[in-house]
């Protein structure tokens, strides 16, 4: 009797699960691995950090950068469901803003486009991203 060692490959829901796994642990090289290098990553243009991003360290540092500078990011749950046009994960969690102490209860919805195990597009949508956009505005507001 032989054994292999053969690994099988991830579905690309578990890429995700890995994704979100990795940003609620706070281990950005861990979220870095399950992107593609060329990621596009298109947030709501109503936010500060806003519109399409391409590159993994371009998001680290306009989307990522962005929301943690501004807030401690708490996921309290993270959702994902595989279909045959992609994987949808559904965050909840909150942002706790430095400068205020103030709460916001935060649900976005992502849909992502998983390759050769590496998460290569992300359209990410949120409920109310004027009210999220306000929340970072008396964050930043904070800081005068």
């Amino acid at each position: 009797m032989s054994e292999r060692n053969e690994t099988v490959p991830e579905s690309p829901a578990d890429v995700v699960r890995g994704l979100y796994d990795a940003l609620a642990k706070g281990d950005v090289p861990g979220l870095l691995a399950r992107l593609a290098p060329e990621v596009i990553v298109d947030e709501p243009g109503q936010l500060p950090y806003g519109g399409v991003h391409q590159g993994r360290e371009t998001f680290v540092r306009s989307v990522l950068g962005a929301m943690t500078g501004h807030a401690a990011v708490a996921v309290t749950a993270a959702d994902v469901f595989e279909g045959p046009t992609g994987v949808v994960g559904v965050l909840t969690g909150t942002l706790t803003a430095h400068t205020t102490g103030e709460v916001y209860p935060l649900t976005m919805v992502e849909i992502h486009q998983v390759e050769d195990g590496t998460v290569r597009k992300i359209d990410v949508y949120t409920k109310n991203p004027h009210e999220l956009a306000a929340f970072y505005a008396r964050a930043e507001a904070a800081l005068r």
